[in-house]
């Protein structure tokens, strides 16, 4: 109504839900329900202090905008309690908000990594714990958190991505510990990634004689990094596909890599087009290295050992040596092509020993390790196998052993811890094995031994604790049906995302993948108690525990121990405690710095030790790509 009233034109896009200012050479662009405010032909842009609404077919704006947009004169009168709108008189801008952008101006180019900084007119009106800077569409005026900091900082780094690439609008705003917005600056900004691609430290010409660390130099933020080292005397060419694009890659040149070579990266944008780096030439010259690991210097051997040689170099012939102190004299382990081997020294071998590796290069050149001292205990041993400690044995399962002598008369004997009632069973010589079936016995707790005779004489070996458990076993369950639950985990992912600034499309992600999308949580496996566990946190909540198990290792054999869980009141407060440990743990610092970015933040989760698996972020960002989870980040104002 003012803007008509002083000659200005209006033009409605009802299916945008955009209305269209025009007065002389003013042009003001603005969305229903939307605080950025596009000016000067869209070359600039604001953020109002209320947002444009819809009454009655008419946009209402506050006064003071229509006064800053039109460049005229809006002012209150105190006396006649009105307001004074006078189109023939001059308004200079008026800011809405005390915080303003101070690193860059209107139609500024972001052409890669930058600092945004912010300060407040009025120099003690900071308000909020958390600055956000936002990149939005101009026509949708929605988009991403592009970075994010402490607002005492009063800056914080944006690292653009190839497709932040346009004309867009960047928003530094103030935030509470809610999430809710306070203040906000905004102007319009070409975003112009011009990649610069190196490697942090490596300069050509450069001599290794040993490891080359490979850390990424970018300017930008890419889906993830390639390196491809040529072997310039041979042609041989080496790629290592899909690298952390932040974190440090080792790679341990082999003597055959040594003369000069070219080592070359990439980046890989979302699409993952390539985008070529920096070539780096420079000389290998590795010594041939070769030595025996599996045993350390002064050990006592009275278990079996691996036995492998450590080489930077092709053979054709491996040999794992014995050799005596005193007189020098070899025993030949094992001769084979490649790879290790499984020893466990017999009793003929006893007493302060060397132990080498010996092979034959692809040349025809025999090199030798230097030698390891072991102590071998010399007396014939033999192992259970099949059953480890504090196991719960549930169904079926094959007892085995294993010795360094040819036992006969092989035993298992199983005893009642309360009952005292012992079942003996006889191993079979020929498998090694003998069939346990914990059906034929009381549920309760037994240990579990062995012997066998040698040479006349019984040989006790080891002995576990274990237990029988004949009821019902609960295994993991549905906490949703599989097609609901990206709408299940989003929603508290976009509430965490509004509060945190932790990208909801990683948090969703990693929910899918630990929950096999909801259909694998734990229950306890005794009593089907559901847990509400979506991410595997083993201790104590508000619910308790569950019983489920996790793995270890018993004499070389694999099996599952029971283990408490977090049992939690409902998978909301499973959700807080997960963001809890990842928002305050100190490890994850370096995860918390790119959070906002679910790209960025799933390299980090990985690098901070959340995961062992190395294809982890590789895994979680598949899933986002695959199921359009990027949209539950999307923001605006």
């Amino acid at each position: 109504f003012v803007t008509e009233e002083i000659g200005g034109e209006v033009a409605w896009d009802n299916e945008k839900r955009k209305v269209s200012i025009k007065k002389n050479d003013k042009n003001i662009s603005l969305v229903i329900d939307k605080k950025v405010i596009q000016y000067d032909n869209k070359k600039a842009a604001m953020v109002s202090d209320m947002a444009p609404i819809l009454v009655d077919s008419r946009t209402f704006v506050p006064l003071r905008l229509v006064g800053n947009l039109l460049d005229i004169d809006v002012r209150w009168d105190n006396n006649t309690r009105r307001v004074i709108v006078d189109s023939n008189k001059a308004s200079a801008m008026e800011p809405l908000y005390d915080i303003k952008i101070t690193s860059h101006g209107q139609n500024s180019i972001i052409d890669g990594k930058s600092t945004i900084k912010v300060d407040w007119s009025k120099k003690n009106t900071i308000q909020g714990s958390q600055l956000r800077l936002l990149l939005l569409d101009k026509n949708s005026l929605t988009g991403f958190i592009v970075g994010r900091a402490d607002i005492k900082n009063k800056e914080a780094l944006y690292i653009p991505e190839i497709e932040d690439n346009g004309d867009k609008i960047l928003v530094a705003a103030s935030y509470d510990t809610d999430g809710n917005m306070i203040e906000a600056d905004a102007i319009a900004v070409k975003v112009d990634v011009k990649p610069q691609i190196t490697l942090q430290g490596l300069q050509n010409g450069m001599s290794f004689n040993s490891d080359i660390k490979l850390t990424p130099a970018l300017n930008f933020a890419p889906y993830a990094v390639k390196y491809q080292i040529k072997n310039l005397n041979t042609g041989e060419v080496v790629d290592f596909d899909e690298k952390d694009p932040q974190g440090e890659f080792v790679w341990s040149p082999n003597y055959t890599d040594n003369g000069e070579l070219s080592i070359q990266i990439f980046a890989l944008d979302n699409n993952k087009k390539q985008y070529p780096g920096s070539i780096y030439n420079v000389s290998v010259s590795i010594p041939q290295k070769l030595s025996l690991s599996g045993i350390k210097e002064g050990m006592t051997i009275n278990s079996p050992v691996i036995l492998n040689a450590n080489r930077n170099f092709d053979v054709r012939e491996t040999q794992y040596i014995l050799r005596d102190i005193n007189t020098g004299a070899e025993t030949i382990l094992k001769t084979l092509p490649y790879g290790g081997y499984t020893w466990f020294p017999e009793p003929s071998i006893s007493g302060s020993k060397e132990v080498l590796v010996r092979v034959i290069d692809a040349s025809g050149k025999t090199i030798t390790s230097s030698p390891v001292k072991v102590k071998i205990d010399g007396k014939p041993i033999i192992q259970l196998q099949g059953v480890g400690p504090n196991q719960v044995v549930t169904e079926k399962t094959k007892l085995t052993y294993r010795t360094n002598v040819n036992m006969t008369d092989i035993k298992f004997i199983i005893t009642g811890l309360k009952t005292g009632n012992k079942v003996i069973l006889d191993g079979d010589i020929a498998s090694n094995s003998v069939s346990f079936d914990p059906s034929q016995y009381i549920q309760g707790n037994y240990r579990l031994a062995i012997e066998g005779v040698y040479n006349g004489t019984r040989i006790i070996g080891d002995s576990v604790d274990f237990s029988i458990y004949n009821g019902t076993i609960y295994g993991p369950y549905s906490i949703i049906e599989k097609a609901q639950f990206i709408n299940f985990a989003g929603n508290m992912a976009k509430e965490s995302y509004k509060k945190t600034g932790m990208s909801a499309a990683l948090q969703t992600a990693q929910a899918i993948l630990e929950t096999g999308w909801g259909q694998s949580v734990p229950s306890d496996k005794y009593n089907g108690k559901k847990s509400n566990n979506l991410f595997g946190i083993k201790g104590s909540s508000t619910n308790g525990s569950v019983v489920s198990h996790t793995w270890e290792v018993y004499n070389g054999i694999r099996y599952n121990v029971d283990a408490n869980f977090r049992a939690y009141k409902n998978p909301k407060e499973s959700w807080n405690d997960h963001k809890a440990l990842l928002l305050n743990a100190e490890r994850y610092g370096v995860f918390r710095d790119v959070m906002y970015n679910s790209n960025m933040g799933a390299w980090a989760i990985r690098r901070a030790g959340y995961a062992t698996d190395p294809a982890y972020p590789l895994k979680l960002l598949k899933i986002i790509k695959d199921n359009k989870l990027k949209e539950l980040d999307r923001v605006g104002l």
